[in-house]
C-alpha cells in the first residue's frame, strides 16, 4: 500500500508544442480510489501510462509512497495494470494467466497455486481456472485480469477503462464489484473512464481533465454541488446541467418572467469583471413546475400577467419508470435554449404542451460568463 503524487508532472508528445499532461498536482492517499475523468484526449490515459512507466514525463516527478519513480521502468514500480482489451493469452488457461507474473518472477509453483486459487475465489472464478480465455464471457475474461493484478499483491492497481467492453447491464455489475473489492483490498487505485456516472458511483475522489488540465478534485458529492467551473458543471451530471446566461438584475438575475434571487457576492464578482451577464446552472431535478399565475414566494414576478419562470416547449419525455424527463426548448434573450427539466413520474406533461419552471431558491450555480469560473458558494 502507498500513496501516490503527481508533483507538476507534465508529457509533451514529440513532435507537439502543447502538452498532453499539463503540470498535474493530484495527491492520492493510501488505499484511496481515485478516478480520472474527461472527455476523448484530455490526457487521462495519458496520466495513467506515466504513473505505469509507459509513457515519458518531460516535467515534474511522480512518486510512489516515498520513491520518486518518475523515471524507474515499469517492472521497478510495484504497480499492476488492468487493460481496456484484457490481455489475456489465448493459450493459457485462466490459472496460467493469472499466475504468469509470478511465474516470470521465480515465485514458486505451490505459492503461485495458493494466490491464484485465494484471487480466484475471491473473484468467483474457482471453477473456470482450467478454461481458456475463449470459453469465458467478457466480464468473466475482466475478472480474470482483475485476478491477474491482485495474485502481484502490488502498491498501486492502474486500470485504464476495463468495462468499457462490457455490455449495459454486465458494466453496472462490474462496478459494483471493482469497488467493493477495491475496499476490501485496501489497494491504492488509480482509475480512468470516459463514463462520469462511471466516476461519480466509484471513486473515493473524482478528478476531471480538460485539454491537459486538471478542472477540479473532489469527492463526487461536492463536484456534483459545487462544480469549480463551467466545464465540470456541465460535464458531471446524466443529464447535464442546464446552463443559461441570463442578464443581472436588481435582486437577482432575470430568468424568463421572474427574478431569481442569487448571492450578493456573486453578482458583485460578476459586475467586477465588467460581466453584464452569468451564466446559470440548474440540475434537472432542481426545476420546479408552476401552474400558470402561480409562482413561490421567493420569486418576484415583471407582472402579475404573466406566467412565472420559463416557458419550455416541450420537444420529447422520457420515461424511466421512476422518473419523467422532458427535453424542451426556451427563449431567453431572443434565443431558443434547450432545457431539460426531471418531472414526477405521475405528471409528466404530453409533447408539444408548454410548461413553465422555476429554479428552486438555493439550488442554482452561478458562473462567470466571460472566464466560466464558479462565483457562488
Amino acid at each position: 500500500m502507498a500513496t501516490v503524487s503527481f508533483d507538476k508532472a507534465t508529457r509533451i508528445y514529440p513532435g507537439s508544442d502543447k502538452p498532453a499532461v499539463d503540470a498535474l498536482d493530484i495527491e492520492i492517499e493510501d488505499g484511496e480510489f481515485l478516478v480520472l475523468v474527461g472527455p476523448s484526449g484530455c490526457g487521462k490515459s495519458t496520466s495513467l501510462r506515466m504513473l505505469a512507466g509507459l509513457e515519458d514525463v518531460n516535467g515534474g516527478t511522480i512518486r510512489i509512497g516515498d520513491r520518486d519513480v518518475t523515471h524507474l521502468p515499469p517492472k521497478d514500480r510495484d504497480i499492476a495494470m488492468v487493460f481496456q482489451n484484457y490481455a489475456l493469452y489465448p493459450h493459457m488457461t485462466v490459472a496460467d494467466n493469472m499466475g504468469f507474473a509470478l511465474k516470470i518472477a521465480g515465485v514458486p509453483k505451490a505459492e503461485i497455486r495458493k494466490k491464484v486459487e485465494e484471487a480466484a475465489k475471491i473473484l468467483d472464478l474457482t471453477e473456470y481456472l482450467d478454461r481458456k480465455p475463449k470459453a469465458l464471457s467478457g466480464g468473466q475474461r475482466q475478472r480474470v485480469a482483475m485476478g491477474r493484478a491482485i495474485v502481484r499483491e502490488p502498491q498501486v492497481f492502474l486500470m485504464d477503462e476495463p468495462l468499457s467492453n462490457l455490455d449495459a447491464k454486465l458494466r453496472v455489475s462490474t462496478r459494483t464489484q471493482i469497488a467493493s473489492l477495491q475496499r476490501r483490498l485496501g489497494i491504492t487505485t488509480v482509475y480512468v473512464t470516459h463514463d462520469q456516472v462511471e466516476a461519480m458511483t466509484m471513486g473515493d475522489r473524482v478528478a476531471v481533465l480538460k485539454d491537459g488540465l486538471l478542472q477540479q478534485v473532489d469527492t463526487p458529492r461536492n463536484m456534483y454541488d459545487k462544480p469549480a467551473n463551467l466545464f465540470v458543471a456541465g460535464f458531471i451530471g446524466s443529464p447535464a446541467m442546464n446552463l443559461v446566461e441570463v442578464p443581472i438584475t436588481d435582486g437577482g438575475v432575470k430568468f424568463g418572467n421572474s427574478v431569481v434571487p442569487v448571492s450578493r457576492e456573486a453578482l458583485k464578482a460578476a459586475t467586477d469583471k465588467g460581466d453584464r451577464t452569468v451564466t446559470v446552472g440548474v440540475r434537472p431535478e432542481h426545476f420546479d413546475v408552476v401552474e400558470q399565475g402561480g409562482a413561490p414566494a421567493s420569486l418576484s414576478k415583471d407582472s402579475a400577467d404573466a406566467p412565472a419562470g420559463l416557458a419550455v416547449s416541450v420537444n420529447v419525455v422520457e420515461e424511466t419508470g421512476a422518473d419523467g424527463y422532458i427535453y424542451g426548448t426556451v427563449e431567453v434573450g431572443g434565443e431558443p435554449r434547450d432545457l431539460v427539466v426531471r418531472v414526477s413520474s405521475r405528471a409528466v406533461p404530453e409533447k408539444g404542451a408548454t410548461v413553465h419552471v422555476v429554479p428552486r431558491p438555493g439550488e442554482t450555480h452561478v458562473f462567470s460568463t466571460s472566464t466560466g469560473e464558479r462565483l457562488s458558494d
